[in-house]
């Protein structure tokens, strides 16, 4: 497994780990991204050293290269000055050079892989972060309409429970209606008694003039 890949899970197994550990997912998300921008710090301070390691190496190996190429020039002049004594000297510096050479060329090889490797991995971070602050933006939206929904959801138990208090003080509602028209009826009944009593009473102590008439009419004419 390759240190990118590896640094990569370990990056996807930590910001898991915060958000299954979240009260607050917004928040979390935030420091997420926070430890993730310290993390690139990092990355950012350790790729540049092994960059500039990569540059040392370099520069040794060109310097090393170019000091082979003057040995060899200075051993062609000095044979041209017919001065072989020189021109060995120049030649065995030449060959001590080139035995560095292949342990230089294997040191900058290994700097520039390091290097290569690291700035993947610098890239590859900042894409990931990239990609997490905008989805951060949309997880956020997601979560307000949660609770948007979560209130909605509260609402319509408060809704349900008003109905059906609504539906409570209906039926008491008819209970009074029917209380109160049986009252009415009552009442009317009695009146309705009451001015029976009077009638008949009435009639009691009431009697008929024109009987009385004839009546007194009858006794007269027997008494003559």
């Amino acid at each position: 497994m390759s240190v990118l890949t590896r640094f990569r899970d370990i990056m996807s197994s930590n910001i898991n780990a915060l958000l299954d550990k979240a009260e607050d997912p917004e928040k979390m998300i935030d420091q997420c991204l926070r430890n993730l921008n310290s993390d690139l710090g990092k990355v950012k301070s350790e790729t540049a050293t092994i960059m500039a390691e990569e540059q040392r190496a370099k520069r040794v190996l060109d310097e090393c290269n170019e000091d082979i190429t003057k040995m060899q020039s200075y051993a062609v002049k000095a044979l041209e000055a017919n001065n072989e004594a020189d021109a060995r000297k120049f030649l065995e510096q030449k060959t001590s050079l080139t035995s560095k050479q292949a342990g230089l060329q294997e040191a900058y090889d290994l700097a520039h892989a390091n290097a290569t490797h690291m700035r993947e991995m610098h890239s590859k971070l900042v894409d990931d972060i990239n990609e997490l602050e905008s989805r951060r933006d949309m997880i956020k939206g997601k979560l307000a309409v949660a609770k948007t929904q979560e209130r909605i959801n509260h609402m319509g138990s408060s809704v349900s429970s008003a109905n059906d208090s609504i539906a409570s003080f209906k039926k008491y509602e008819d209970l009074a209606d029917k209380a109160l028209d049986k009252a009415n009826a009552m009442a009317e009944l009695n009146r309705c008694s009451s001015e029976q009593s009077i009638e008949d009473l009435t009639k009691k102590y009431s009697t008929d003039s024109c009987v009385d008439d004839e009546l007194a009419a009858l006794k007269a004419s027997l008494n003559k």
